[in-house]
């Protein structure tokens, strides 16, 4: 199907994105999306017929584990529920740990890169097939944009992807500003990687801002989009004509004009690129099938990729040091570059926080996540950091101390913690920091 030009919808800018002119379609975040109660701006945008495709962001189909049954199964409701003609998510592994490496299991809060090696794409492809088996309608997934690279890396970004594509038929999302990321952070050839990967299997095209820091592009979707990805956009163009492509933004959002003039842009950049020939994937828009007789991975491969996720991740969350192999300056990078991200997200998840400690939050917060990983969520972390405030008698003035201990008490609990349950925290965070 032909998507068209469409732009993220996010609750912060819903009335903008209504009022857009010439916007075919929308790409909301899955996992903030209620089954029970689909926003009123998304109900309005589908009666005018406009398609909403759910994107998700919290399967890590390229982590060690298998999918798990209940995040596949509300997916699945998501699409269902908007009637979807496609579902997305991304190459990536986002939690680590557990049973298979008998420590504790982490979250990233990140969309962290699967090394491309044989045993990380077999993982992958089994996984994906759960995922389609479990899915109404066809996947599609992004190749993610990285500050680091895996040492051993047996194929490149584009083999890698073709590869994916030839063994499940899964779609791709193909983004164009993690393409350009990935050529400043890991010298990667954007038109390399465009030429060795199928075009024909693309679904849409991703579309982003970011910004340069010492060297480090950061894809922080709170940018406007730069000259050097709209030139990769350009490069994806003259080969195919993407059934659709989408403005995404995150965060920072900008007056309605600008983000119309970037619309416009794009719109002006793909018309310029155009060789003049439509290509298969927008001539047809149909799904790949996979193939069949898969063949199973076995349990040691997955054991071996658990372990080396969960070294990887324990040196960006945990403070353990850089596994052998791996750019040590670049994950110290990537850790406080998650950090950030995490005090940020709570930030917006528990507004009442930073409004509470006014500007001791962040330091407050970045202390506090040196020495507690993220392992249940956003929500959950907020109520633990303000247990850790109460634990330490803080904050110290007495006004705000008595405000964060009700705000956690109507969240967490009927009372604060008391002195053994206080105790028995503090023990197991210290041990979960090693």
């Amino acid at each position: 199907m032909k998507l068209g030009i469409g732009i993220g919808w996010r609750p912060e800018i819903a009335d903008a994105v209504e009022a857009l002119p010439g916007i075919d379609w929308v790409e909301a975040v899955a996992e903030n999306i209620c089954v029970g109660h689909l926003p009123d701006s998304l109900v309005r945008l589908r009666e005018r017929g406009v398609t909403v495709v759910p994107h998700g962001v919290s399967l890590g189909l390229g982590g060690a584990d298998r999918p798990d049954a209940n995040r596949l199964a509300d997916l699945a409701a998501r699409a269902e529920l908007l009637a979807a003609p496609l579902v997305t998510e991304h190459i990536a592994f986002v939690r680590a740990g557990g049973p298979r490496t008998a420590s504790a299991a982490l979250e990233a809060g990140h969309l962290l890169p699967v090394p491309r090696t044989r045993d990380a794409l077999d993982v992958l492809c089994e996984n994906v097939r759960i995922a389609q088996e479990s899915l109404p309608v066809p996947l599609a997934l992004e190749n993610i944009a990285a500050l680091v690279s895996w040492p051993g890396e047996e194929l490149s970004e584009g083999r890698f992807l073709a590869e994916l594509v030839e063994r499940t038929g899964v779609r791709l999302l193909i983004d164009v500003a993690n393409l350009h990321t990935n050529h400043v952070n890991r010298g990667e050839d954007p038109a390399t990687a465009l030429d060795e990967l199928p075009v024909e299997a693309i679904a849409y095209v991703h579309v982003a801002g970011g910004i340069e820091k010492d060297g480090v592009w950061h894809d922080t979707h709170a940018h406007p989009v730069t000259r050097p990805v709209l030139d990769v956009l350009a490069e994806l163009r003259s080969r195919v004509d993407p059934p659709g492509v989408l403005l995404e933004r995150d965060d920072d959002f900008p007056p309605a004009g600008e983000l119309a003039a970037e619309l416009a842009t794009i719109r002006t950049t793909l018309d310029l690129a155009a060789p003049g020939a439509t290509s298969p994937a927008a001539a047809t828009g149909t799904a790949h099938r996979p193939p069949s007789g898969p063949t199973a991975v076995a349990d040691g491969v997955r054991d071996r990729l658990a372990g080396a996720q969960s070294a990887l991740l324990r040196a960006l969350v945990a403070g353990d040091p850089a596994p052998p192999g791996f750019d040590a300056h670049r994950l110290g990078v990537q850790g406080r570059a998650l950090a950030a991200k995490r005090a940020g997200v709570v930030a917006k998840v528990a507004p009442e926080l930073p409004e509470i400690l006014g500007t001791g939050y962040r330091p407050a917060f970045l202390a506090y996540a040196g020495s507690r990983p993220m392992s249940a969520g956003y929500r959950r972390d907020a109520l633990d950091f303000a247990e850790s405030l109460l634990i330490a008698g803080r904050p110290a003035d007495d006004a705000a101390r008595r405000e964060l201990t009700h705000w956690w008490q109507d969240r967490a609990a009927p009372r604060p913690p008391r002195r053994t349950t206080r105790l028995i925290r503090a023990a197991r965070a210290a041990l979960v920091g090693r």
